[in-house]
């Protein structure tokens, strides 16, 4: 999760705020470095243990290619 969280973070698929959000949150849990997993693990388990339980779907577009990614 944590590099695909990235990985759509770099491509422009989610926005600088979202992620600074979510690095405070993580932060206040003690996962700072989960900021970019948190992009795709959306449920409290997920992020109190870290770990994916769910299938996450995101998609989103570049200037040249239509993209979907799925987390599992």
């Amino acid at each position: 999760s944590t590099t695909t969280g990235h990985l759509i973070y770099q491509c422009g698929g989610i926005d600088k705020r979202t992620i600074e959000k979510f690095e405070k949150e993580a932060a206040e849990l003690g996962k700072g470095s989960f900021k970019y997993a948190w992009v795709l693990d959306k449920l409290k388990a997920e992020r109190e243990r870290g770990i994916t339980i769910d299938i996450a779907l995101w998609k989103f577009e570049t200037p040249r290619y239509y993209v979907t990614v799925i987390d599992a």
